[in-house]
This record gives structure tokens, sequence and C-alpha cells, in this order.
């Protein structure tokens, strides 16, 4: 049995306090830690176990240095901001405390995705003797997970990945993003990317784009964008050729998000107002729905999956792995909406595997390293059941 600490109080964040109190032989003391401690007391609120509250500033180290001395969990969840990723490993890495997130780390000040920051800290925590998971959510986490058991029951080699992430769903807002809005559009607006046959391949933003039949949700259209899985999957996993990440959107949504980017409202750079600094795209999250509030209204289905082809023993194979989430359900259970759900549920898998020694190291890992099959278990028993389609 163990304490952890949660660090972020959105949707994701109350997904993993609601998943984590469900285990209770592995989670036996909780604490949920946030900038605005009104949004963790009213998550610890609709649990029915004792969860601590606790305020704090994520981008400072010594306050998440003082909480984690204080509470003495064996793992800090990050499920905070990106741009808090690497002062909460400073924090780790100065009490000898394990590190689990669920999205690598970016600048404030530039749209850049990149995990060489983190991957950096890998011989500080070896040297320590205290683990790092990074990117234990859906996509990043699942997605690669199911790469890796792919590669382990259906492949000697996988030659290309096209991971595809759909949200069939409707909240019933003009304009609303499913994950905090900052993020979210800085990962939607910059150029795309992709690798094949060696090289990264740039695209602009949202100009590539193709239709495919969703189970469960039918024919959408996804886009081509980048994501930071594409880079740890081009480092793990065998006779890869060619890796692709594609999303897809409402056309109300990207009607929006065109004029909101002319008028420069996605901008990330400050700007004067009033004799006032501001960026626009702060700005813009101000005013926009919290993301946890969209939930109780939201109805339709997600889908997230790979597509997979490769050879095993000789032969040309092909293989779909996917989930379908439902928005009403995972509001029913846990208040939440799917998209904060699939990352909810594998971050919690993630902190389980890790506190029962299931997936152990010394240093940097992504979960593409570790065996995937207790991980796989477990996404079927919590709420993500995962489909196999060899085609």
């Amino acid at each position: 049995m163990s304490r952890v600490l949660i660090i972020g109080a959105g949707g994701v964040g109350g997904v993993v306090v609601h998943k984590c109190s469900q285990v209770k032989d592995v989670f036996e003391k909780i604490c949920l830690a946030s900038r605005t401690l009104e949004k963790c007391d009213k998550i610890a609120g609709q649990i029915d176990r004792p969860i601590r509250t606790a305020q704090i500033d994520a981008d400072k180290t010594e306050e998440v240095v003082a909480i984690i001395r204080d509470f003495k969990p064996q793992l800090v969840i990050n499920v905070a901001l990106p741009y808090q990723d690497l002062s909460i490993m400073d924090a780790c890495l100065e009490t000898g405390t394990d590190y689990l997130d669920t999205a690598n780390y970016e600048p404030i000040d530039e749209a850049k995705f990149c995990y060489k920051w983190q991957w950096d800290y890998q011989e500080r925590f070896k040297d320590k003797g205290i683990m790092a998971l990074l990117g234990c959510g859906f996509d990043p986490g699942v997605t690669n997970i199911f790469c890796a058991y792919a590669m382990k029951h259906y492949f000697d080699e996988i030659h290309t990945v096209d991971i595809m992430d759909c949200n069939a769903g409707s909240h019933g807002k003009a304009f609303a993003t499913n994950f905090n809005p900052e993020i979210n559009i800085r990962e939607i607006t910059q150029r795309g990317k992709y690798w094949e046959n060696g090289e990264w391949i740039e695209t602009d933003s949202l100009s590539v784009s193709e239709t495919f039949n969703f189970p469960e949700v039918g024919p959408k259209k996804m886009f081509l964008m980048y994501h930071e899985e594409l880079e740890s999957l081009v480092k793990n996993i065998k006779g890869l050729k060619r890796i692709k990440f594609w999303m897809t959107f409402s056309e109300e949504y990207l009607k929006h998000l065109e004029v909101l980017q002319n008028v420069g409202m996605t901008r990330i750079d400050p700007v004067d107002f009033n004799g006032d600094s501001i960026v626009p795209l702060k700005f813009l999250k101000a005013v926009l729905p919290e993301p946890s509030s969209l939930g109780e209204n939201y109805t339709g289905k997600t889908n997230i999956g790979c597509m997979m082809e490769g050879v095993k023993d000789g032969k040309k194979k092909k293989v779909y792995i996917y989930n379908v989430c439902d928005h009403a359900e995972c509001y029913r259970e846990v208040k939440a909406q799917a998209v904060s759900y699939t990352t909810g549920v594998p971050t919690m898998i993630g902190a389980m595997m890790m506190l029962t020694g299931k997936w152990k190291g010394k240093g940097v890992f992504n979960v593409e390293e570790f065996d995937p099959d207790p991980f796989m278990e477990k996404l079927n028993m919590h709420g993500l059941p995962w489909v196999v389609k060899e085609l």
C-alpha cells in the first residue's frame, strides 16, 4: 500500500483521483495539490474516502519539495501543465521520489514539443536510484502501449504506424476544448510533422487530411498533426519505416479556430493592452469553458487506436488496436467527459504498475519500454476495454 501525490486538479486530475481512490489496496493515501485549492476540495468532496488537499505553485520547485517532504509519497503524479514538468522533476530529484506524467515538457514561450529536456534527466534519475515514467496518458501513453503489445504478440517488425484519435462527441458549446485550452490550441496550430525513411517531414498546420471509418463512430475526416509519442516510438519500435498521428475535428471547431488565428487570439507572445502586458491565448483560455465543466451534457463517443502494418514469420500483416469510450458513461462514473477519462485511467494504471513493481527501473523511461501485458490487462478491468482486429 502506497502514498501518492497528484499535482493538478483539472479534468484529468479529477479522473486520476477518482480512479486511484477505487483501488484502495494500492493507493492507501492520496494527496491532491494544485494552484487553486477550491478545485482540489471540489474533487475531494466527490470521493467517498479521505483525500488530503493542498495549495501549491508547481512552477516553484521549492513548494513541490515542501509538500513532498510533508506528505512523503512514494510517487508524484504530474497532471499539471507541461510547462511544469521540469520543476516537478527537479523536486522529485531533490527528494528522491519517483515521477510520472502524461505529456512532455514544452517551454511557455514556444510551442515546441520535444522529449530531449526530460530525457536529459536520465543520468541524474539513475544516479539517484529513482524512476521517471513519461507520457502515461492515452496519446501519448496507451497508443505507445498498443504498439508495444502488437510488437510482442503480432509482429516481428512493425513498418508503419498510424495513430488515429477521433472524438465524435458533442458538448453543446459553440467552441470549447476538451483539455486545457492553452495547451490544446498550441498543439493544434503548430506545423504538422511525421517520420518516414529516417527523417522528419514537416507540413503546414492541418493541411493533410484523410477520411477513416471509425468503429462505433462512422466516417470522420482526420488531420495530420505532430504528437510527442512519435518521437519516442521512432526510438523504440523495431523495423519502423513510417509513423503518423491523426486527429479529427468538427467543421465548427475548425471554423472558430481559423477566425481566432486570423484575429491574433492564438498568439503566445505578450501584447500591450491599456498599459499591461497580456498573452492573447491566455486571455482566450480565461473566457472559454473550463474543460472539466463539459462532462455533464456531453454525448457521443471517442475512438483512439493504432493501425499497424509489418511482417510476422516473413508474411505481411496488418493489425488495428483501438478503444471506444462513451462520454455519458464516463460522466456517470467519475463526473468527467471521455477525453479526461481516457487520459486519467491510464495515468492511474501507470502509477499502479510502478507502485506494485510490475514496471521498475532507475532513470527516465517511456511506457513502450516496459512489458505491455499487465497494463493491457488493467485497461480492460478499469474502464478502457480494447479491441484487436487483424485485417
